[in-house]
């Protein structure tokens, strides 16, 4: 064991003993594998050094405190899994021989991991743009699977709701690809042959027997909104169906926090801020009440990075403003709820 000033922290190095914040929080556990994102961790936080393993340790030891990687999570393992299935249904996807029982089976298996889902923090471990409609929709899935948890449904409509989030969109797969991958903002005229894909996706799933109404009708209502303004049909409150408006939530969430060809991801918590302000009108209200308190349910000492790229730890959670906490940076306390320029860009480490 060797103590090293932080300055001097390679990457691959190994901790041999817990770090703490000047808080008493733990920063990093014993056994942790330094990566460049650890070293500006250690930095912001003004930890002087550190105590890592000599080489000679890190010899006998290195398969003994490794930190197991995504791969080596079932979570991962049973998503890759999901994510070759769903592209192969939208490769082929007509309104025959729709293979639902091979879906259902992989989302079952995937759903047996969803504790180590998390959804304000969760990224694929491999993610190309091109692949953007395949990854949301397993994620727009896995959270409408957790909001109905959370909002207490019952326990039969939750696989409904998670196949009804993974199908969504399989009305895409029926659109113009230069249209769905175009870099830029679409053209009115674009735009209007884009929103087909909820009337086609419909058509895709109605003749489907092993799927209940309420999927079907997410396909073609998860753009409708509370007041009349969405599309198609431009239906309002208790005519769209619940599982279209817990997927609602879902899909703007994941499309507002994902990278895509024309925009490039926004900050979950500002993308809270917005869902927060459409349940005023185009969103169920109780709904995004629940998907907010539970998505910053986090305990104090989670690491978060602000939009000026300062590091620090959350110290209070207040239940009235659940995106804007109390945040430590470097011993001062910076209240969200009052300082409006600054924001939680990232959530770096629960």
């Amino acid at each position: 064991m060797a103590t090293i000033s932080v300055s001097q922290l390679k990457t691959g190095e190994k901790m041999s003993d817990n770090v703490h914040t000047k808080l008493g929080n733990v920063l990093f556990m014993k056994g942790k594998i330094v990566s460049e994102r650890d070293i500006e961790i250690l930095k912001a936080f003004l930890i002087p050094s550190i105590s890592i393993e000599s080489k000679e340790n890190d010899a006998v030891n290195e398969d003994v405190a490794e930190e197991p990687s995504n791969t080596t999570l079932p979570f991962y393992e049973q998503y890759d899994k999901m994510l070759a299935l769903l592209k192969k249904v939208f490769n082929s996807a007509s309104g025959q021989n729709f293979p639902i029982l091979e879906v259902r089976t992989q989302l079952e298996a995937l759903l047996q991991h969803i504790d180590q889902y998390h959804i304000l923090t969760f990224s694929p471990k491999t993610f190309q743009l091109n692949d953007f409609l395949f990854h949301n929709s397993i994620m727009v899935s896995l959270t409408s699977y957790s909001l109905a948890r959370w909002h207490g449904l019952a326990a039969k409509d939750l696989m409904p709701i998670a196949i009804s989030g993974l199908l969504h969109d399989i009305g895409n797969a029926k659109v113009d690809p230069g249209i769905l991958y175009k870099p830029n903002k679409l053209t009115p005229v674009e735009f209007e042959e884009l929103k087909q894909h909820t009337t086609i996706g419909y058509n895709l799933l109605k003749n489907v027997a092993a799927i209940n109404e309420g999927v079907k009708l997410t396909a073609i209502q998860h753009h409708e909104r509370e007041d009349g303004s969405g599309y198609p049909l431009g239906i309002k409150g208790d005519k769209i169906h619940l599982y279209s408006k817990i997927v609602a939530i879902s899909d703007i969430f994941h499309a507002m926090t994902s990278d895509r060809y024309h925009k490039k991801a926004a900050s979950p918590y500002l993308v809270l801020d917005q869902l927060f302000t459409e349940s005023f009108g185009k969103l169920d209200p109780a709904l995004v009440q629940t998907f907010i308190q539970k998505v910053t349910q986090f305990h104090n000492g989670v690491l978060v990075k602000l939009n000026d790229k300062r590091i620090g730890e959350i110290v209070f959670s207040d239940r009235a403003n659940p995106t804007r906490p109390w945040v430590n940076v470097n011993g001062q306390i910076i209240n969200l709820t009052m300082e409006r320029s600054l924001y939680i860009q990232d959530v770096i480490q629960k």
